[in-house]
This record gives structure tokens, C-alpha cells and sequence, in this order.
């Protein structure tokens, strides 16, 4: 089952993490030092904000989290049919979490990824250095088949 996915740039975490734990009526499932995740069932979302830099505060990207390689195999044969660009990652760190995912970017600009969870990681992007890691394609780019996150 598909679960939708928004993750948000904010300026101030532990302001946020009040406001969304209030709006939400359930503290984050996963809390960091620069990142918190609720996963509410109803409903159905991952939601998700961080905390890295001012320039990206508000919608950093939207997707779906999948739960079988079956359903991510799926999405992609969607995104093939519509012949969009697609950036394919594979057992990737970001978010803290080990993920297979595809990105594309709507004709707005804005970075949508369909995944699935295969594991954790202890930092937010796995092993590389925040400054050379990304979730989400810059606002604007076209995904390339190479992976920043590789």
C-alpha cells in the first residue's frame, strides 16, 4: 500500500516539531537533531521536515512510499509510459534511511521520489558528507540518470 510523502525545509526545528505534534496529535515516530518524521495512518502520509539550511525552507519534495519492489517497479513503468526523465538511485542514505528510489520533477520544478525503505542509517545522509549529499534534485534541475547521492 502506498503511502504519500511531503517533506518540508523549516527554519526553526523544535518550532515546528511543536506545531506539527499538535496538528498531527502524536509526537515524530523518528526525532533528530536536524530532522523529524511522523508517519500518520489517517491520514496515510509520511511527513516529514528538516533542518539544513535557510535557503530551503518550505516544500523541499512530494512522493510515495512504497512498500514492495513490486509497487516501486510499478510506479516506474507510470513515469516510463508518461516519458519523463527519471534518476534512478539504489540503496541510497538520505533522510536517515537506506532507499531505492526514482526521482522525476514536474513542469513546475518541484521534486517528486517514489521509494522503498530497506533500512536506517544513524545520520542524515548515511555515510557522505552533508555538503556532497542530497535527497531531492535542486528546485528547477531535470534528473540525470547519475545519482547525487552515489
Amino acid at each position: 500500500m502506498k503511502r504519500f510523502h511531503v517533506h518540508v525545509g523549516v527554519e526553526h526545528l523544535a518550532d515546528s516539531i511543536r506545531f506539527y505534534t499538535q496538528l498531527f496529535g502524536a509526537p515524530p515516530t523518528v526525532e533528530k537533531s536536524d530532522y523529524a518524521k511522523w508517519m500518520v495512518e489517517d491520514p496515510r502520509i509520511n511527513f516529514a521536515i528538516s533542518q539544513r539550511d535557510r535557503a530551503s525552507t518550505g516544500i523541499d519534495h512530494l512522493g510515495f512510499q512504497v512498500e514492495t519492489d513490486e509497487e516501486l517497479a510499478g510506479m516506474r513503468a507510470a513515469v516510463d509510459r508518461a516519458d519523463i526523465a527519471v534518476r534512478e538511485e539504489r540503496g541510497v542514505s538520505c533522510c536517515y534511511a537506506k532507499s531505492d528510489k526514482h526521482w522525476v520533477t514536474d513542469p513546475q520544478g518541484v521534486a517528486w521520489e517514489t521509494y522503498r525503505t530497506l533500512d536506517t542509517v544513524p545520520t542524515f545522509h548515511g555515510a557522505a558528507p552533508p555538503e556532497t549529499a542530497c535527497c531531492a534534485p535542486k528546485a528547477g534541475a531535470k534528473p540525470s540518470a547519475s545519482s547525487c547521492c552515489s
